[in-house]
């Protein structure tokens, strides 16, 4: 595992007994979970999962699917672990996940683009894993006349880079993902009235 990797993975090594206290996140999830159509669906992955708040969100919507979550922290996984035992846990990057071609129908990645060390490679690989008819859905968070979610060097409190600029708003995701072969379909805001998210439905291009 390369440094930033390692440096993502024990920072949410050490976060993770309380992450689900954000309700945030939980609302989120939630929220992600609603605007996934699930109809057609058999697998998903989540990547990025962290404590499988999403799979954990889809398994009350849709109980009858096969839930995947993948995560290069331990320490998150092991709360998704028990959170959701009938789930299937990978300590995995986002750009290298252990599943064959085609495996999935759906992939979702939620408030993580920005932490990703390399999306370029990452999308390459959820090319590869998506089915024909398989879509990507993220959510990211939007810009506002904050710089709270402006590009950030690492930090003591954060020590991995984080950029949130090319998934920002609709136009900019748009024409980030149209450079990495995705076409976004629809998207909706949400916001808990602090923070604001864009949840997008994308594709591989034709």
């Amino acid at each position: 595992m390369d440094d930033a990797l390692t440096a993502i993975s024990e920072a949410f090594d050490e976060r993770a007994a309380t992450y689900d206290e954000s309700t945030m996140h939980r609302d989120l999830a939630a929220a992600v979970a609603a605007f996934i159509e699930t109809e057609s669906l058999d697998d998903v992955l989540d990547v990025a999962t962290g404590t499988g708040l999403v799979l954990r969100a889809l398994a009350e919507r849709a109980p009858d699917l096969h839930l995947i979550g993948a995560d290069i922290s331990p320490g998150m996984l092991a709360v998704a672990r028990a959170e959701l035992p009938t789930a299937e846990w990978l300590v995995a990057d986002a750009s290298r996940v252990p599943l064959p071609d085609g495996s999935v129908d759906l992939i979702t990645c939620v408030t993580a683009l920005h932490i990703i060390p390399d999306v370029e490679r990452a999308a390459a690989e959820w090319h590869r894993l998506l089915r024909a008819g398989g879509r990507l859905v993220t959510a990211s968070f939007v810009s506002t006349t904050s710089t709270a979610h402006a590009a950030h060097p690492p930090s003591p409190e954060r020590p991995y880079p984080r950029d949130h600029e090319p998934y920002a708003g609709a136009a900019v995701l748009t024409a980030t993902f149209a450079a990495l072969g995705f076409v976004v379909w629809r998207h909706e805001e949400w916001s808990d009235g602090h923070d604001t998210l864009l949840i997008a439905e994308l594709a591989p291009a034709a």
